[in-house]
């Protein structure tokens, strides 16, 4: 009655209660009697594989071979053997019957014969992966005969399961026996449940159950022949059913051939031993063999051959079975990138075997890695993650870009190579959209401040090609603050013409963000001086741009005399019939520690690359530093400070600068109250643009000449509170006039030509004396030397 109560709670078909796993449906196929399910942990849910068998009573053989497999198979530990991880035995109820149970839980895997099925491989593929899974069980095979002076008595395909990165396991050890070749006396049975193996894999000693020549023989001789047996099923699709079959090799490969005769040799002794399979087969020489081989001992390879092998990697993986590259390769490549073994070209690999993945396989089994290769010292690899942003970017969710990805990154902002900068900038056009407001505001805009004063003029350029297209990812507040500053302040007057082209273009694409009062008064003013701008391609888009701000006032101008005030307020390039997606980079000619850049340029995203014309304006000057150097205001903002120094560290992405986040909280996001960027020696046609943009607007010329007589008399405090006002430092001198300074005397003539005429001392009105006459400067005479004292002396014998 309480066996009968036991089996009712613990259930039938679902296991004891007791087992901390959850039995799920059953494999087809499974070795002997047990009966393979598949499984899953009652704690996190992770799969498993359980097997289970059952005996009518505790006695039964098959029971005490099971006990047997259990024990072996818990002591045993080999790459190429079944991962043990639970076992239990218990007693369930079946049809009113009380039976013994015992179950063994493993690592997830499926019967190869069912894991075949799946994969459908065929020709070349096929026989590159049977060659890798022969060449697993037969290193687990050589363990236990040579190593263990064990005997497994019973390979065959039934023994075979797959896990799922797609690697053979040896399993099925109800049989497994040590060899006791040393005692040829005894009479006794050393394989003592044999009989569980079927006669057509037992070789002819075994089948005779003669134990003396068994014992003789070599420990291998007889997982030899089963691992003939082996090959035969795999090649043949057939289950063996008889010995006989075994001298069918026409589906045998005729690199196999040779030795798979020798493993099914009559006489025992001459058996090839499996440890001598794997060294001497030419068909285990292929081109997966040899990569999974070579990524299993990545640790022992030096960094030559790493790179080597790894730029051949991804043309190779096109060449390999899918399936293995993504559920062995990948996980291998991820795993050694992870733990620092792989060289920098293997996340080319890693990127192209992903993209072979669904979303969901890639968000599991990829990103993960690539975040955490963000936080890596490796400068190779942060450079490959950058150039390939645009391929995982999108997967990466707006948290984790916030919390992990940008810290990392940021540092690259002001790192010493501009090639990193470039690179660091280009990829906020895909990480810029993920991150918090807080972060936009706080940190992002300002380095993109810094670099549109940066040494490299692609960097300015692209700097304010990056502002336009994330301008609409900013807050109004934001975007009032930084955008007309950073496009007219900054890239209108960049001496580089491609940054004021990519200016105009930035302002055109970003004119939805504007009021008509801001486009008369601040915007329109500075386009139209470019108008005449000595670059060709500047002043074509000036007056493309000109046409489109007028159209803009134009519109709102009408709106509000019709009345409708609020959508004159929303007009902007929504309402201009082609001008979407105006930005794309300009350029990318920057090197990598003085040499190029063996990869392509990160390519826009979503993006027209209409300013593609301005590279080869600009080619020349691009390819080398820039020579000009930025010079911005004393103010105590953020973004007006003189281009700092790069920190000298070398470890990828450079140091955060000091205090950035701290120091210079109050500058409004970088752009407020900013000085333009201004060069040493403009071309004379760019300082006449410049000059106009900075005149003040002239006072009528009838002002009173009490008005136009007087003047400051400390030109430097009027200097100083000019600073309050944005142009008030870069506005050209006040006119001339021809009253004169007080205190001048009218004896001396003023040359109108000569500007410090006006502060000038009189001439003097007194002849100069003879030397001898001066005494010096001053009431106190100067100090008798030595030498003077002697001149004019008279000698003392004279005296």
């Amino acid at each position: 009655m309480l066996k009968f109560l036991k089996g009712v709670v613990g259930g039938s078909g679902t296991g004891p209660k007791d087992l901390p796993y959850n039995i799920g449906e059953p494999y087809p196929s499974a070795w002997g009697s047990w009966t393979h399910f598949r499984g899953t942990s009652k704690d996190d849910g992770s799969p498993v594989s359980v097997f289970s068998i059952s005996g009518s009573n505790a006695q039964d053989g098959h029971l005490a071979a099971a006990r047997n497999g259990v024990k072996r198979l818990r002591t045993v530990r080999h790459p190429n053997i079944l991962s043990f991880l639970h076992s239990t035995e218990a007693e369930t109820l079946d049809a009113s019957t009380t039976k013994q149970t015992i179950y063994i839980v493993t690592e997830p895997v499926m019967p190869l014969s069912e894991k075949i099925k799946e994969l459908s491989l065929q020709g070349i593929q096929r026989d590159e992966y049977f060659a890798w899974g022969l060449h697993q069980i037969a290193k687990a095979v050589s363990f236990l005969n040579n190593d263990c002076k064990l005997v497994h008595a019973n390979v065959c395909l039934a023994s075979v399961v797959v896990t799922q990165t797609l690697d053979w396991k040896l399993h099925a050890f109800d049989v497994l026996s040590e060899f006791d070749g040393s005692n040829e006396a005894s009479a006794g049975q050393m394989l003592q449940f044999a009989w569980l193996v079927g006669p057509q894999y037992k070789p002819m000693e075994l089948l005779k159950s003669d134990w003396a020549a068994i014992r003789k023989s070599p420990p291998w001789a007889i997982d030899s022949w089963g691992l003939g047996c082996l090959i035969y099923e795999l090649f043949s699709g057939l289950k063996l059913s008889k010995t006989e079959e075994l001298r069918n090799t026409a589906s045998i490969p005729k690199s196999l051939l040779p030795d798979y005769q020798r493993l099914l040799s009559s006489t025992p002794s001459r058996r090839l031993n499996t440890s001598k399979l794997i060294e001497n087969s030419e068909y285990f020489q292929n081109k997966l063999v040899d990569t999974i081989h070579f990524m299993e001992i990545l640790n022992l390879k030096d960094s030559v051959e790493k790179d080597t092998f790894f730029r051949k990697l991804p043309n190779l993986a096109e060449q390999l079975p899918r399936q293995i590259v993504l559920k062995k390769l990948l996980p291998l490549l991820a795993s050694a990138l992870e733990f620092g073994s792989a060289a920098a070209p293997a996340l080319t690999a890693l990127l192209k075997m992903g993209a072979w993945l669904s979303t969901e396989e890639f968000s599991v089994k990829v990103l993960p890695t690539i975040v955490k290769l963000f936080a890596s010292n490796d400068r190779a690899i942060r450079v490959g993650l950058l150039q390939h942003v645009d391929q995982f970017g999108e997967s990466l969710t707006a948290q984790v870009v916030d919390e992990q990805v940008y810290p990392h990154v940021a540092t690259g902002f002001s790192d010493t190579s501009a090639f990193l900068r470039e690179l660091t900038l280009k990829s906020m056009l895909v990480l810029a959209p993920k991150l918090s407001q807080r972060t936009i505001s706080g940190s992002l805009l300002k380095y993109l401040s810094k670099l549109q004063v940066d040494e490299e003029p692609a960097i300015r350029t692209n700097t304010t090609i990056l502002l336009g297209n994330i301008a609409t990812h900013l807050n109004d507040g934001t975007r009032k603050r930084v955008l007309i500053n950073a496009f007219t302040v900054r890239a209108l007057r960049d001496t580089f013409s491609p940054a004021r082209g990519a200016g105009i273009m930035a302002l055109c694409a970003t004119s939805s963000y504007y009021d008509s009062t801001e486009i008369a008064t601040r915007i329109l003013p500075n386009i139209v001086v470019l108008t005449i701008d000595p670059d060709n391609d500047v002043r074509s888009k000036a007056f493309q741009a000109v046409d489109q701000f007028l159209q803009i006032v134009k519109q709102s101008y009408e709106k509000t005399n019709s009345g409708d005030t609020a959508g004159a307020a929303g007009l902007g390039i929504s309402s201009i019939p082609g001008n979407a997606s105006l930005l794309g980079w300009a350029m990318s000619s920057l090197t990598l520690k003085g040499k190029p850049s063996e990869q392509a340029p990160l390519a826009p995203v979503n993006i027209s690359t209409s300013l593609t014309e301005t590279t080869s304006n600009a080619s020349s000057v691009v390819d080398t530093p820039s020579t000009a150097t930025a010079h911005v205001s004393t103010t105590p903002d953020f973004a007006d400070q003189h281009v700092p120094e790069s920190p000298t560290s070398t470890d990828g992405w450079g140091e955060l600068e000091n205090g950035i986040d701290g120091e210079h909280e109050s500058d409004k996001d970088g752009w407020d109250d900013i000085e333009p960027l201004e060069e040493p020696k403009p071309s004379p046609v760019l300082a006449s643009i410049q000059a106009a943009q900075k005149r003040p607007v002239s006072q009528p010329v009838s002002q009173p000449k009490q008005q136009a007589s007087l003047r400051p008399k400390n030109t430097a405090k009027a200097i100083k509170n000019e600073d309050d006002d944005l142009w008030g430092s870069i506005a050209a001198p006040a006119p001339k006039t021809i009253s004169k300074p007080l205190n001048l005397k009218t004896s001396g003539a003023v040359d109108d030509d000569d500007p410090w005429a006006a502060i000038a001392a009189p001439q003097p009105t007194t002849k100069a004396k003879p030397l001898a006459a001066v005494k010096g400067r001053g009431t106190k005479p100067a100090a008798p030397k030595l030498g003077a004292q002697r001149i004019n002396r008279t000698s003392s014998s004279g005296v």
